[in-house]
């Protein structure tokens, strides 16, 4: 049994096809076809059904490969050990991220990081919060960012900023006189929200302490910004923006942002990783790089913090828990 089996091994899992497999990995379908075969041989079980399309693991093949990825995750921790007492900031390291935060922080760190941390190899995916934690747990990514806090075992919170929130108010829309927002003035029935999944939704409706009522005439799966902000131009309700989104849009659209008064409602943004993880130096470079580059864009003295985590719903329908800080 050898690790490149293993490795090969999960690929077909991934990809449910042995030819897909091998161009993943860069072999050719008959060597990694071998492979796994090897390794089904010298186990005397099949880690594969074969009949199905995509092909899937067997019961047993299941628990194994789960294995499996242990022991590579841990076969890779090796390696962290000798980077980090060589103390050099160098290899692979996955960085997950999520959506509402990644189009607009990416663009401030990431030249900056790769710039002075040239031995980095650096792989960023984009996923939601639910899968981002999932994916710690897994080992498949070495740290994570997110909107904090989320309270996860296992799991550690290193707070980055804080990051206020921005109204965004069309004209004709009964705030667009205000010069500043209250959260008081807000009314989840006319504040276009994201679709479900997304952290910020839930601060958005933490924030209101009241969830989205059935007898709203629109309801908008979207996951995007901007398409919150085209249908607000076109009357369908307000939105609110995270203050790094918001700086970036167009002359045109940022007569229509209102900044809230104190305390502003604001989220957290932490680099999350496990308590295990070994790739600690690299995770605190990214973090001095980001704060870098942030403490000259945001400064807040009056901050409340809204929790991204879904609160359950009240007998009375609102949602329970109304502090906030």
């Amino acid at each position: 049994m050898t690790l490149i089996q293993l490795h090969y091994a999960l690929t077909v899992a991934k990809y449910g096809n042995f030819t897909l497999a091998a161009k993943k990995v860069f072999v050719t379908q008959p060597t990694l076809s071998m492979q796994v075969q090897k390794l089904e041989d010298e186990l005397g079980i099949r880690l594969f059904d074969r009949s199905k399309n995509p092909i899937v693991p067997t019961k047993i093949g299941t628990q194994i490969l789960t294995q499996a990825r242990i022991i590579l995750n841990e076969s890779a921790r090796i390696r962290d050990l000798v980077e980090r007492e060589k103390g050099r900031i160098g290899g692979d390291f996955t960085l997950g991220i999520i959506p509402t935060i990644a189009p607009a922080l990416l663009p401030l760190f990431l030249k900056p990081f790769l710039k002075k941390y040239t031995q980095v190899n650096l792989h960023i995916r984009e996923m939601q919060t639910e899968a981002l934690i999932q994916s710690l747990n897994d080992g498949q990514i070495d740290a994570g960012i997110a909107a904090t806090p989320l309270n996860q075992p296992g799991l550690i919170e290193r707070p980055l900023y804080v990051e206020p929130f921005v109204g965004y108010v069309p004209e004709n829309h009964r705030l667009a006189g205000k010069k500043r927002l209250s959260v008081k003035d807000l009314n989840i029935r006319d504040i276009l929200l994201l679709k479900s999944g997304h952290c910020f939704r839930n601060n958005v409706v933490n924030l209101c302490d009241s969830p989205p009522t059935a007898n709203q005439r629109t309801h908008i799966d979207s996951g995007s910004f901007e398409t919150m902000i085209r249908l607000s131009n076109q009357g369908f309700g307000m939105t609110l923006l995270p203050y790094l989104t918001a700086s970036e849009l167009s002359g045109a659209e940022k007569p229509h942002l209102k900044d809230f008064a104190a305390p502003v409602p604001s989220r957290e943004v932490s680099v999350l990783y496990s308590e295990a993880e070994l790739k600690l130096h690299a995770i605190e470079a990214l973090a001095e790089t980001i704060d870098h580059v942030i403490k000259t864009l945001i400064f807040l003295e009056d901050a409340q913090v809204i929790s991204p985590l879904e609160k359950p719903l009240s007998s009375t329908g609102r949602r329970s828990g109304g502090d906030h800080s």
